[in-house]
Order: structure tokens, then C-alpha cells, then sequence
């Protein structure tokens, strides 16, 4: 079963990401370290997509 979006956020949360919003149900997230940003899409209670 895969994890909610909510799973996923609390995870990256506890990593020391930092949440910004996005457009729609888009969240990126930041972190000091990552030279990057990683992208969720959808609602708290949806399931994660694979990917």
C-alpha cells in the first residue's frame, strides 16, 4: 500500500525540509543541504504516486 501525501510531508518535516507553496495542491519543498527541490502533488489524504 502506498503512503498519503501527509506521510510523506510529516517525512520530509522531521528531514529538515522546508515547505513552500505551489500551484493548486503543489507543495515544493527546500532543504539547505539538497541542491534541489522536490515537488508533491495532490491532497493530504490521497495516495502517493510511485514515482
Amino acid at each position: 500500500m502506498s503512503k498519503k501525501i501527509r506521510e510523506l510531508k510529516a517525512m520530509l518535516n522531521k528531514a529538515g525540509f522546508t515547505e513552500t507553496s505551489g500551484k493548486g495542491s503543489h507543495t515544493k519543498w527546500l532543504h539547505p543541504l539538497f541542491l534541489g527541490r522536490i515537488t508533491l502533488s495532490g491532497k493530504d489524504g490521497n495516495d502517493a504516486k510511485p514515482y
